[in-house]
C-alpha cells in the first residue's frame, strides 16, 4: 500500500494537486498548507471532500494529533481549507472587501465626466461606440489528435502519468474564451467528470475518469495502460 495519497488542496485562493504523506499528523500537515496558502494554523479548519459540488464533507481532519492516514483518504478527493479568520492574515485581508468604503456615482453623474472611460470611448469610438463593420470570425483548427489514440497528459507530479484514450477533440460550451479542447478518458480515477460539463454531454465515461485539456498539454502515442503493482512484484 503506498504511503502517499494524491489530493486536489483548495482554498480561496489557490487550487493545485499535491501529494501528502500519510503518516503525517494533522498539525504538521496544517504547517504544510500554510506555506501554500498563507492561512495560518490556528486559521485552518480541514476537510475532505470527494467532489467540488459537495455540500457536506466526507471527513473533517479536527485532530491535530491524528495523523493524515486516520482518515482514510483516497486518491484525487479534495482537501478543502477554510480561513476562519480571514480579517487576520494577509490573504484574507485582500480578498475580504467589508472594511472598505466605497466611492459611488450615479449613472447620470457618471455620464457627464469627462475624465472617465466611458468619455474616452466616446471620443475615441472604442467598443459599443465604435463603427460597426462586418467581421469575419477566425477560423477554428482542429489539432491532429485523432479520437481512440491513446495519450499522456502533462503534470505537474514528478512520477506521475496521467494516461487515458482521446474521446473528444472540439470547441465547448463551458469555457466563454472559446478554443479547441480534448476530452481525456484516463486510465485511472484522477479526471474530473464523466464527460459531461454544465448538463452538456461530450463523451462518455465513468464519474472521475474524464478531464478536458488544452491540447498543447496531450502527447499522443503508444502508452499501454499502467500497472499499479508492477513495482510492488519481485
Amino acid at each position: 500500500m503506498s504511503a502517499f495519497v494524491s489530493l486536489f488542496l483548495s482554498s480561496l485562493d489557490t487550487y493545485s494537486e499535491r501529494r501528502f504523506d500519510l503518516h503525517i499528523p494533522i498539525f504538521k500537515l496544517k504547517e504544510k498548507i500554510e506555506l501554500i496558502t498563507g492561512i495560518p494554523v490556528g486559521n485552518q479548519q480541514l476537510a475532505i471532500y470527494n467532489d467540488d459540488a459537495d455540500l457536506q464533507p466526507t471527513k473533517v481532519l479536527d485532530d491535530d494529533q491524528r495523523s493524515l492516514g486516520f482518515y482514510t483518504p483516497t486518491d484525487f478527493q479534495i482537501l478543502k481549507v477554510v480561513d476562519t479568520n480571514p480579517s487576520t492574515t494577509l490573504t484574507g485581508q485582500l480578498t475580504d472587501l467589508t472594511g472598505v468604503e466605497k466611492f459611488e456615482l450615479s449613472d447620470e453623474q457618471y455620464a457627464l465626466r469627462q475624465d472617465s472611460v466611458l468619455a474616452y470611448k466616446q471620443r475615441q469610438k472604442v467598443g459599443r461606440f465604435s463603427e460597426k463593420t462586418q467581421s469575419t470570425p477566425a477560423p477554428v483548427v482542429t489539432p491532429d489528435i485523432p479520437i481512440g489514440s491513446r495519450c499522456e497528459v502533462e503534470s505537474t507530479e514528478p512520477g506521475l502519468h496521467k494516461r487515458g484514450t482521446v474521446r473528444f477533440v472540439g470547441t465547448t460550451e463551458f469555457v466563454s474564451a472559446g478554443g479547441v479542447w480534448v476530452g481525456i478518458e484516463y486510465d485511472e480515477p484522477m479526471g474530473r467528470n464523466d464527460g459531461s460539463v454544465d448538463g452538456k454531454r461530450y463523451f462518455t465515461c465513468a464519474p472521475k475518469f474524464g478531464v478536458f485539456v488544452r491540447p498543447d498539454k496531450v502527447r499522443v502515442g503508444d502508452y499501454p495502460v499502467e500497472d499499479p503493482f508492477e513495482e510492488e512484484e519481485m
